[in-house]
């Protein structure tokens, strides 16, 4: 699907969030700084002109199965809130989910992973049990007819899907993205991405990647990650 960019209103966005996220990772940290940049998030997309149009509604799960990429700091503050709000058999069962679908995913590339159905593991009875704290790429995927989710579903082997997605929403998630995760990497934090399942579990089995990650360090041992993809990282005006 081919989206009509709209220059102005990407910069908007980009510089906004740009020099809030700087401001908060330097004075209150990087979970913290993260942590409201997910309602800003939630917020510039609400208010793009055709919200009206997306199909997204709860219930609709078809995208819960697809493949997600996270960032480091998505991943801890996945954990503390599973912390907080799950009980013992909750833990337990996601816990065993994402180490199931760590093993069948991990070693797999990019595309490989998109010819693959794997339930998410926060999905319960229809409904996503982190939603407060879902990651990014969950936020930005809004579509303006979910025939389309549910044939990617379907056929998980033809590329050739399009969803039909709308612009505005489209480009104010990508831009308040790319501008947050710039903040990041100019603060010297990791910001590469890694997929859901297999970061989750890197960062279950390994106590020190959340130490590594705020001491500026690679935080996973054993995962490499991919460079995040920026949309309209070349708009982003640098500080200062």
């Amino acid at each position: 699907m081919e989206i009509s960019i709209d220059l102005a209103f990407i910069r908007g966005i980009l510089k906004q969030e740009a020099e809030r996220a700087r401001d908060e990772i330097r004075n209150q940290g990087m979970l913290r700084a993260h942590e409201n940049s997910q309602g800003r998030h939630d917020a510039v997309i609400a208010s793009a002109p055709d919200v009206d149009s997306l199909a997204c509604r709860a219930g609709c799960t078809w995208c819960c199965y697809f493949s997600v990429d996270v960032r480091a700091v998505e991943v801890f503050g996945i954990l503390d809130f599973i912390d907080r709000e799950f009980t013992d058999v909750q833990r337990g069962r996601v816990y065993a989910e994402i180490r199931a679908n760590s093993s069948a995913l991990r070693g797999l590339d990019e595309m490989e992973r998109m010819h693959r159905n794997v339930k998410c593991p926060f999905l319960d009875e229809g409904r996503c049990t982190i939603y407060a704290v879902r990651p990014q790429t969950c936020r930005n995927y809004h579509a303006t007819n979910a025939a389309g989710c549910q044939q990617s579903f379907e056929e998980p082997d033809n590329l050739e899907i399009d969803p039909e997605f709308a612009p505005y929403v489209y480009q104010a998630g990508g831009a308040h993205v790319d501008a947050f995760s710039n903040a990041m990497q100019e603060a010297g934090y990791d910001s590469c991405v890694y997929e859901l399942n297999v970061a989750l579990d890197a960062a279950l089995s390994e106590p020190a990647a959340r130490e590594r990650f705020h001491s500026k360090l690679p935080p996973f041992t054993k995962l490499v990650g991919t460079d995040a993809p920026a949309q309209f990282d070349d708009l982003l005006e640098p500080e200062g």
